[in-house]
């Protein structure tokens, strides 16, 4: 046999052993990447459970000592109840209003459950509202206000999340021109959310950047305008009148608008936060209010002394810093939060 002949047929073979070595290699799967258990993010009634934690324990120890001490007696555990809502921020006129409608619903002699259940109906009834307007006409305008360090910049972006979730097209304008922060965050939230964004140079004058930013959302037909403004303090009346400006630079362009006007209120602040929302509810006349970081105090009856006392309906409450820590207040879940036994943090 030739030799070219022998070193051909080697060659051949070899060409077909490294062929099928390939097609083996291809035919491996590789291994499964072990299981990574990621746990489970509570629900959202469990983190308005686990915000409202604090308040909910104080009302609850002072509501079972006094039931302890008076042996059953309705009059003590009220008297308890009381302490413990004016201590919760609930107000002194509120809280009054409350117990006396507990004592009614209740009788002289109620155990702790009872008035659990009277306090936790009662509490929902006061928080009670006619449903949060809906977005009906494009587009939408909603100017958010309240005084500086109430988280109110990243609750522009959080209401921006929340409708760009419900499918519409949202244009935030940064209205806040006197912190450069402000602007920035606004531009983050734009980017996480999918929504617009006007805004202008640090220092521009609000009332400009409010109407740039209307003329854009008619000319690009999104449905929601939301106007973050610059902190004012509320007793200050030369920048409560500013506040009143950019509304009316709203209200020209577009007759009717804005349609929410919202406070955020920092449920920390406690009764500050009721002054607050009586002078803005007086200067600019206030659709709803939004209470945050109520995961931070034991004060969460704030909400309840802003609905009762100043007749301003809570829109929404804010339990975190996520986007979805920010959600539509239910009266009747509101109350059971802060009135019912704990439950396990990542339960509904």
């Amino acid at each position: 046999m030739e030799w070219w002949w022998i070193a051909a047929v080697v060659a051949a073979a070899v060409v077909v052993l490294v062929v099928g070595v390939l097609a083996a290699r291809g035919r491996r799967r590789p291994s499964a990447a072990p299981a990574v258990s990621v746990p489970a993010r509570p629900s959202a009634a469990a983190r308005l459970r686990q915000g409202l934690l604090a308040t909910r324990e104080r009302l609850s120890a002072q509501l079972e000592a006094a039931l302890r001490r008076g042996g059953g007696d309705t009059r003590d555990a009220l008297v308890a109840v009381e302490e413990a809502l004016v201590a919760s921020d609930v107000g002194v006129r509120t809280a009054a209003t409350l117990v006396q409608r507990v004592r009614e619903r209740s009788g002289a002699a109620a155990d702790t459950a009872t008035l659990r259940g009277a306090l936790r109906e009662e509490i929902a009834s006061a928080l009670a509202a006619d449903d949060a307007p809906v977005p009906s006409t494009r587009p939408w305008v909603v100017m958010v206000v309240g005084v500086n360090g109430v988280g109110k910049t990243t609750t522009v972006g959080k209401l921006a999340a929340l409708h760009a979730a419900a499918g519409r097209r949202v244009l935030m304008v940064a209205g806040d021109t006197f912190r450069a922060a402000a602007v920035e965050q606004l531009a983050v939230w734009a980017e996480r959310t999918g929504a617009e964004l006007v805004r202008q140079g640090a220092g521009a004058s609000p009332a400009a950047v409010v109407f740039d930013g209307v003329k854009a959302a008619v000319a690009r037909s999104v449905d929601v305008v939301i106007i973050d403004t610059a902190g004012r303090l509320h007793t200050r009346s030369n920048l409560m009148e500013e506040l009143r400006k950019v509304q009316r630079v709203v209200s020209r362009e577009l007759p009717g608008a804005p349609h929410e006007t919202l406070l955020v209120l920092d449920a920390t602040t406690g009764q500050n936060g009721i002054a607050q929302a009586r002078t803005f509810s007086e200067a600019l006349g206030l659709t709803g209010a939004i209470v945050t970081k109520l995961d931070g105090t034991a004060r969460g009856g704030v909400a309840l002394a802003v609905r009762s006392e100043i007749g301003v309906p809570v829109r929404y409450v804010g339990v975190g810093e996520s986007a979805d820590d920010l959600r539509p207040l239910d009266p009747q879940e509101f109350a059971r939060a802060l009135v019912d036994e704990a439950a396990s943090p990542t339960g509904n």
